[in-house]
């Protein structure tokens, strides 16, 4: 009769053993994934810099072409008629 409760216990541990398991598994893929998604904002991020400075340049551009047309005014004093 005594190992049957001995029995009993064993058997729970090992299936808490078996979850404890099988969670670890679990963890360690969200891990992965939080860290390629960390990975992948990265880049997003990296990517929407590029497009900004691309932006910045492409508007410093139009002013200057605005400017030589005459279209605004000029930045050193002229005045447009």
């Amino acid at each position: 009769m005594t190992d049957e409760p001995d029995n009993l216990v064993l058997q729970i541990l090992r299936r808490v053993e078996t979850r404890l398991t099988t969670m670890e598994t679990k963890m360690d893929r969200i891990g992965e994934d939080v860290h390629d998604l960390k990975v992948r904002a990265t880049h997003v991020e990296e990517g929407l810099a590029g497009v900004n400075r691309r932006l910045d340049r492409l508007d410093q551009r139009i002013e200057r072409v605005e400017t030589r047309l005459t279209l605004v005014d000029s930045p050193y004093g002229g005045v447009r008629e």
